[in-house]
């Protein structure tokens, strides 16, 4: 049977090196990783993680909890899963998927939640193990989340450019610290502009927005572009334009938020504020495992900023 020993003398390093690379890799230089990872290989060496687990009392499991409704046509939360599964993997920790259905907080290390609102919050401090939401938060909580203020103040501004008369915000009817950012942020805009806001809310279903559109049609002003806090809304709108034969983005434009999926397949193809999601989970899951390594230790916050994605659904900037 392969040894620790084995890999270090092929990789021509200590064993308290290879110990580290396997244990701690972040404290290691990637020339060292590469050397012993390439040994490993070569000698078909699999450390032993059980083994690992039961001397630190630990399951080598992480739950992610996901707090709301899973739309599986949208792959917004594969992305998500892909980048949290990559991080944890690469620490030995397994990644258990625990949606509202199955609502279960039994063995693992530490939680990854996202999804939740303020009536969340209760049973969210009350867990026993290390927590990091996914979703910025008020409460003091580690998370990780876009810049939301910075998104759709910057796509807000992307509309003024573009020489639309008229700007009105289509948000998300959840009274949560994301969607209270990201109003800010549009609301920031529109007054350094000096322009007038305006803001409708609605569920975060596609139909909703589209019902607006095509009840409202006669009062909507020719020049107006429609700043949404989700790419899904903003699909609503860009059907209930079409709809109403209006013209895109000539006579109405929109510009939706997240650019995980739904801005490429929309017609017209959707200007959208993309979000790194994968990016996102993957530091998700590095942050959740620094936090277990370090007996719940406070991590903070990182936010990310939302990239300018430019498509069909508006006019070139002035």
């Amino acid at each position: 049977m392969t040894t620790l020993s084995d890999v270090a003398k092929l990789a021509n390093v200590s064993k308290m090196t290879v110990s580290r690379v396997i244990n701690h890799p972040e404290k290691v230089t990637e020339e060292l990783k590469e050397l012993v990872y390439e040994a490993m290989k070569e000698l078909d060496y699999h450390p032993n993680i059980a083994a690992k687990a039961l001397v630190k009392n630990r399951s080598q499991i992480i739950k992610l909890f996901i707090l709301e409704e899973i739309d599986t046509t949208e792959p917004y939360y594969m992305n998500l899963l892909m980048g949290i599964a990559r991080a944890v993997g690469k620490a030995h920790y397994s990644l258990q998927l625990v949606t509202k259905d199955g609502f279960d907080t039994g063995t693992c290390d530490g939680y990854i939640i996202t999804g939740f609102r303020a009536h969340d919050f209760d049973w969210i401090k009350s867990l026993d193990k290390p927590v990091v939401l996914f979703g910025e938060n008020s409460q003091g909580i580690d998370f990780v989340d876009s810049d939301n203020h910075y998104g759709t103040e910057m796509t807000t501004n992307y509309a003024i450019a573009c020489g639309y008369d008229e700007i009105i915000y289509i948000g998300i009817d959840v009274n949560e610290s994301f969607e209270q950012s990201r109003e800010q942020g549009y609301l920031q805009a529109m007054e350094a502009s000096g322009k007038t806001g305006r803001i409708e809310r609605f569920n975060n279903r596609s139909t909703l927005s589209q019902l607006f559109i095509e009840a409202y049609w006669e009062t909507l002003s020719p020049n107006t572009c429609f700043i949404c806090s989700s790419d899904r809304l903003a699909i609503g709108i860009e059907r209930g334009i079409s709809n109403s034969r209006g013209k895109i983005p000539e006579e109405y434009g929109i510009i939706g938020f997240d650019g995980v999926f739904l801005d490429q397949v929309s017609s017209p193809k959707l200007t959208t504020a993309k979000q790194p999601i994968v990016k996102m989970g993957e530091v998700c899951g590095e942050m959740l495992v620094k936090k277990i390594e370090e007996n719940g230790g406070s991590q903070g916050y990182r936010r990310f900023l939302p990239e300018l994605i430019v498509r069909d659904s508006t006019k070139s900037q002035s």
